[in-house]
């Protein structure tokens, strides 16, 4: 019989249904064959993040009702590729524990393999907002039901019902973000300027991790500048980064506005528009502004976050154009010659 020595031959092997959400950058579903490919060599990882490539793998196998869930952080290298020691000790481990007939895995094989996840080095707790986001994601995904805390939640984005907004769930917020339609997202557009700041804050960190429309986006451009103009940087940076789901022609003209302006730009803003706007800086004049913005503020970390940018495949190249093509005495060129000494 053939070694397992990948994730891909061990779902395949088991047979196991399984699902893989990236969760580095935003909650996105991630196709088997991005990580079959990482594994194989054969394209760096398109979303890293901090250096690796953060995933979240649902999977059943065989009569499991309930889906295992392992959350893990893949190193990656320089290049963007998978480092393969952790994988493969993390694997060797998973057979140990299960024997090497993987084949007819069932549900009382469930809590060996999540106790794996108990002391292993490669596995991580997503902060809140990515938890509540995967499960919404998932489930939808699987045909299930919303949560329990969503319709309250509906109820009172759209207006509908003045309840005491500390009892909403944030799984309710991340069920009304992965669910929205159109006409939803309107209705909730027409009632964000009532939102107090903290649902606000709570609700972005949820739709930072989909797609929105342009109703939704505008009605969170307008939150966020009053926010600036109040000085509430939390509410600002979280409409920003919920505003950068949106398409290049909504969100950039904001992202332009924001990186012309250099008292808008600190720590906390380039670091949202890194995180979580990292598509809108597929630009030829965005990304060397942003750079420039970064390079300027005193209190970013210019090396961690222009590295982690040049571990995009997309963003390898013009990052490092950018860096390499700066003048000397340029903010850029200082900081790298900084970097030198």
């Amino acid at each position: 019989m053939q070694p397992i020595d990948s994730f891909h031959d061990f779902f395949a092997r088991t047979g196991a249904d399984v699902r893989l959400y990236h969760l580095g950058r935003r909650v996105e579903p991630c196709e088997l064959a991005t990580l079959t490919a990482l594994e194989q060599d054969e394209q760096p990882w398109p979303q890293p993040w901090q250096g690796k490539a953060r995933l979240a793998m649902v999977f059943r196998l065989g009569d499991m009702e309930d889906p295992l869930i392992w959350f893990l952080a893949l190193p990656l290298d320089e290049q963007g590729r998978l480092d393969p020691a952790p994988r493969d000790a993390f694997l060797q481990r998973l057979l140990e524990t299960l024997g090497r007939n993987v084949q007819g895995l069932g549900r009382e094989d469930g809590e060996a393999i999540d106790n794996l996840m108990q002391d292993n080095p490669l596995a991580f707790t997503p902060s809140l907002p990515f938890q509540a986001v995967l499960h919404a994601r998932a489930g939808r995904d699987m045909g299930q039901p919303a949560s329990q805390h969503m319709e309250p939640a509906e109820a009172y984005l759209e207006g509908q019902q003045d309840l005491d907004w500390r009892a909403l769930g944030l799984q309710g917020l991340a069920d009304v973000a992965v669910r929205m339609d159109d006409a939803q997202a309107e209705r909730v557009a027409a009632h964000l300027p009532a939102l107090p700041g903290e649902v606000l804050a709570s609700l972005c960190y949820c739709l930072e991790h989909v797609a929105i429309g342009r109703a939704l986006a505008e009605a969170l451009r307008a939150r966020g500048e009053a926010a600036a103009e109040a000085g509430d940087i939390e509410v600002f940076c979280a409409c920003v980064r919920a505003v950068s789901g949106a398409e290049v022609e909504i969100a950039g003209p904001w992202l332009d506005a924001l990186l012309a302006d250099p008292e808008a730009c600190g720590p906390d803003l380039l670091a949202a528009i890194a995180g979580r706007g990292w598509r809108h800086l597929e630009d030829g004049e965005r990304l060397p502004r942003f750079l420039a913005r970064l390079a300027e503020a005193p209190n970013a970390d210019f090396t961690a976050v222009a590295r982690d940018l040049a571990l995009i495949p997309r963003l390898r190249l013009p990052v490092l154009m950018t860096l390499r093509e700066a003048d000397a005495d340029s903010a850029i060129g200082r900081r790298l010659a900084g970097l030198s000494r």
